[in-house]
């Protein structure tokens, strides 16, 4: 009967050794998954830096194309009018290269904002599963004590 005893708590001690080897590796996975996101929270950050940078220069540069619009329209009778229309023309190519540029960002962050959301899901279930082993660890341990 004592052997019977033995072998049992033996094989319970095996299983604890093994869930706490679980739990360990687990919370190995969650601080990789957390230094991951960290980096992806650094990379949001950086993206959100450059599209303001982007909406700033999208700003000035509709500011520009409306004063040069205007110029335009006031100095449409003279002779100068044509240098004047390939200066909009030049800015108007700027403007569509920056809104391209601005959405291209903007894309970035998104799925950059989709890959942390994804890590922080998968950090999220394994400290659910840490938590789930870390229980079962203590109940099996609180009835051979």
């Amino acid at each position: 009967m004592s052997d019977k005893i033995r072998e049992m708590l033996s094989a319970l001690r095996v299983e604890a050794d093994h869930a706490i080897t679980r739990a360990e590796l687990a919370e190995e996975k969650n601080k990789k998954y957390e230094q991951l996101i960290l980096k992806q929270d650094q990379r949001i950050t950086d993206l959100e830096h450059k599209g303001s940078v982007l909406d700033i220069e999208f700003e000035k540069s509709e500011a520009v194309i409306a004063e040069l619009k205007q110029t335009q329209e006031q100095r449409e009778a003279s002779s100068h009018n044509a240098g004047l229309i390939r200066k909009i023309e030049l800015l108007e190519e700027e403007l569509e290269v920056a809104e391209r540029n601005m959405r291209e960002a903007v894309e970035r962050l998104q799925k950059v904002e989709y890959k942390a959301e994804d890590f922080q899901r998968q950090v999220q279930k394994a400290e659910e599963e840490r938590d789930e082993w870390e229980r079962k660890y203590e109940d099996i341990k609180r009835r051979y004590e």
